[in-house]
């Protein structure tokens, strides 16, 4: 009996031993797989929080500073300011120009003053 009680402790140890380790609800082995995902997030939220910052400061910047939003009118929408003048250069494709008529040719539009609406100051 005092053998089988000496052998029964060191295994009931090693059992134990295991079980905390690799047993129950979550693992070792999980719990550094939850560690390496909390650390991705962790990096995905600072990433998405840049990303709402900027566009936070660029809102604002439409809001409160009318240079920005005219800016944006005449790059994204071509609008001009009355008594302007609007030139567009339309780059020049390699094998329309073969057929082109001459040098040059609609490398530029003429120019034509625009009407409809306008930023103003």
């Amino acid at each position: 009996m005092g053998r089988l009680k000496k052998a029964l402790l060191p295994a009931a140890l090693l059992i134990a031993a295991y079980w905390a380790v690799f047993g129950g609800e979550y693992t070792v082995l999980d719990l550094y797989r939850m560690r390496a995902t909390r650390a991705e997030q962790a990096a995905e939220v600072a990433r998405l929080q840049a990303a709402i910052d900027s566009l936070t400061a660029r809102v604002d910047s439409l809001e409160n500073v009318p240079e920005a939003l005219e800016r944006i009118a005449r790059e994204r929408y071509g609008l001009i300011r009355d008594g302007e003048t609007l030139y567009r250069f339309v780059p020049i494709d390699s094998s329309a120009s073969d057929s082109a008529s001459g040098p040059g040719s609609g490398a530029m539009t003429n120019p034509a003053p625009r009407s409809g609406p306008t930023p103003s100051r």
